[in-house]
């Protein structure tokens, strides 16, 4: 099969969006499908870009981390995208690249789908401060709705996230299809090695968030549960990990918590080399953002073994499971901390989370399970019969009663 994705993100841009559409291009390669891609030139060379077009970009005066393609520059290489007998168009945002991959669609005569993998009604006013917060949220939901029935179908990385579509009108066809980890992610990893290279002691108890360092992740809510939590255990660490524009909030934050011996903040580690260290080295990895699609970092985090503790909204509802590797903690610092604290105390049961987390991710969470269920999907709307492989894996799993209806 050979497939196009459009993308308004994507490496040397770091969030999840990048890291989902990676880790799809990579299974898909590896089963054997093409792929290629258009997205935003940053002038910035990166490894991978033999199946990636650049195109010509402009910046965005209220998020300077990203950029939009120029839609007329995109629609320049019409000429030799039809040369590429493509069979199926994925959109993965919703801004040019939406309304792109719509207009290819047409002109290529093949089906458009669209991943919705930002939960918009509780990002846009972050960004858009002079907007009413209410106008913000009402916009996002009409904007949503429209754009998700422009496409043949919708892919949802999470039950939650597709249940808020269907509320916002969407109707038309829709597949729950999460991120999965790659291999690499499993890999073992040197997390005394870790501390040691940041100043933080072995015997430091310490509490770990890793993503984009923005305002809709809710960290501000971990700073003042670390506050709390100092009062019971005063060597307490929390290390935050990633890059984005409320870092600067956050330092002042920790100040004026006066917790600023307490949080550490790292900025971005390179995921091939340092993060599955990083994942190691935490006793708890804490996560408090109500508005994931999915929540992955969670998933990379139980990879390695280590506990969660975290709020459970949204997409992350879809993968936490109380007791599987994670404690599910209440939208409240006190409680939270009581949750985090009870762990902190009891080494033998984070270390059996630890291992639960390990063996449930490896069930339920690997890339190839999911890039599987994307290929039948896109088969689905191409309206076609499966390839011999593909009515294999079909048959297999008749047999084994694991059809997804």
């Amino acid at each position: 099969m050979k497939i196009l994705f459009i993308s308004d993100v994507y490496f040397p841009r770091i969030n999840g969006v990048s890291t989902s559409i990676r880790t799809f291009v990579e299974q898909l390669q590896y089963l054997g499908h093409e792929v290629h891609m258009l997205a935003p030139d940053y002038a910035v060379a990166t490894q991978d870009e033999a199946w990636i077009k650049r195109i010509s970009a402009r910046s965005i005066y209220f998020d300077p981390e990203d950029k939009l393609m120029k839609y007329g520059e995109a629609m320049k290489l019409l000429p030799s995208l039809a040369q590429e007998g493509y069979d199926i168009i994925h959109v993965h945002t919703p801004f040019v690249a939406h309304y792109l991959g719509l207009k290819l669609a047409k002109k290529l005569s093949v089906p458009c789908i669209e991943t919705y993998h930002t939960f918009f009604e509780d990002y846009l006013h972050h960004y858009l401060p002079w907007m009413p917060k209410l106008f913000a949220r009402n916009l996002a939901r009409l904007i949503s709705k429209r754009q998700c029935n422009a496409v043949d179908a919708i892919v949802a990385p999470s039950k939650p996230m597709l249940d808020v579509l269907r509320a916002y009108g969407v109707k038309v066809k829709a597949e729950v299809i999460p991120t999965g980890l790659q291999e690499n992610s499993f890999k073992e990893a040197d997390g005394q090695a870790f501390r040691l290279k940041y100043g933080i002691a072995l015997d430091c108890p310490m509490l770990l968030y890793v993503g984009r360092v923005a305002y809709e992740k809710n960290i501000d809510f971990l700073l003042h549960m670390t506050k709390l939590l100092r009062e019971k255990c005063p060597d307490i660490l929390l290390v935050v990990t990633g890059e984005g524009p409320a870092e600067a909030s956050l330092h002042q934050l920790a100040n004026t918590l006066d917790i600023q011996n307490n949080v550490q903040f790292i900025g971005y580690l390179d995921r091939n080399i340092e993060l599955n260290a990083c994942y190691q080295s935490a006793d708890i990895f804490v996560f408090s953002s109500k508005s994931e699609t999915q929540g992955l970092v969670i998933l990379e985090a139980m990879a390695q073994g280590t506990p969660v503790v975290a709020i459970a909204e949204l997409g992350t509802a879809s993968i936490l499971i109380e007791g599987k590797g994670a404690l599910i903690a209440a939208d409240n610092t006190e409680r939270f901390s009581e949750r985090v604290h009870q762990l902190l105390l009891n080494p033998e049961h984070r270390f059996e989370l630890g291992l639960q987390a390990k063996a449930y991710v490896l069930e339920k969470w690997t890339a190839k399970l999911q890039a599987e269920q994307m290929i039948k999907f896109y088969t689905k709307l191409m309206g076609r019969e499966p390839s011999v492989i593909e009515y294999s894996q079909l048959r297999t799993e008749i047999i084994n009663n694991q059809v997804i209806h």
